[in-house]
């Protein structure tokens, strides 16, 4: 794998561990696709840092637990103009 690459994830790996990140909040962080930072946690991680990737898939998870929250809430907001 290419060292950018490495840079790149160990980078996002970070910053949503350290910032409890969506993916959609760090692909506009780092100016890459939402694909890409599901690509780069999903597969590349596990072989840089196993450890790292672990806790970023626990993050993520509570991420995707909450969602339904998340979106009542926009819904909400909408709604009432605030």
């Amino acid at each position: 794998m290419y060292e950018y690459i490495e840079e790149r994830v160990m980078e996002v790996a970070n910053y949503i561990i350290e910032n409890g990140a969506t993916v959609r909040q760090a692909a506009t962080r780092f100016g890459i696709s939402k694909s890409t930072v599901h690509k780069d946690m999903a597969e590349r991680l596990r072989h840089i840092d196993p450890a790292a990737a672990a806790a970023v898939r626990e993050v993520l998870q509570h991420n995707k637990d909450e969602r339904h929250i998340r979106g009542g809430m926009a819904t909400y907001r909408k709604y009432k103009g605030i």
